[in-house]
C-alpha cells in the first residue's frame, strides 16, 4: 500500500470553537484550535482510482463570539484559520479556494448557503474538498 500524506495548520482567534477533521467520512483529528497555530498531518492510502473528500466541520460557535455595531459592522469574530494545506508536502491553498466548497448557514441566522473557501471558517459548517488518487495525477489535472 503506498501513503500519501495530508497536512495543514489551523489556529483560532480564541480557544473555544470544535473543529473536526474528516478524511471519507471518518474523523482523523478532533479538538480546539489554539491561539497557537498547530500542524496536523494524516497519511491516507494513495491507492490508484480512489475517491476521497476531505471535510473540515467547525462546531460551537454562538452568537456572542461575534460582536457587531449598530450599523452591522463586525468589531470582533472568534474564527478559525486553516491554512498551508498540502497533499505529500505539495501546498494546495490555492486549490482549495477554487474548488472547496463552505456549506453553512450563518451560524442560524440565515438560510444556509454554499461558498468559497479562503482559509477561515467564521461559521459553524463545513468545508468540503473532493480529490482522487493518485494524488500527483489529481494535482496535475487541478493545477
Amino acid at each position: 500500500m503506498q501513503n500519501a500524506k495530508l497536512g495543514f495548520r489551523i489556529s483560532a482567534t480564541e480557544a473555544v470553537l470544535d473543529l473536526a477533521v474528516c478524511l471519507d467520512g471518518k474523523i482523523q483529528w478532533q479538538g480546539c484550535p489554539d491561539t497557537d497555530a498547530q500542524d496536523i498531518a494524516v497519511e491516507f492510502d494513495d491507492a490508484d482510482d480512489q475517491s476521497h473528500v476531505l471535510e473540515f466541520v467547525l462546531s460551537g460557535k454562538l452568537p456572542e463570539h461575534t460582536q457587531i455595531t449598530e450599523q452591522g459592522e463586525i468589531t470582533s469574530d472568534v474564527t478559525v484559520r486553516i491554512q498551508d494545506i498540502a497533499l505529500d508536502d505539495i501546498e494546495i491553498d490555492q486549490i482549495v479556494s477554487e474548488l472547496a466548497e463552505y456549506h453553512h448557514d450563518f451560524n442560524g441566522t440565515q438560510p444556509a448557503v454554499v461558498d468559497r473557501f479562503y482559509g477561515e471558517m467564521g461559521c459553524n459548517g463545513t468545508v468540503r474538498l473532493e480529490f482522487t488518487t493518485p494524488i500527483y495525477l489529481w494535482l496535475l489535472e487541478t493545477m
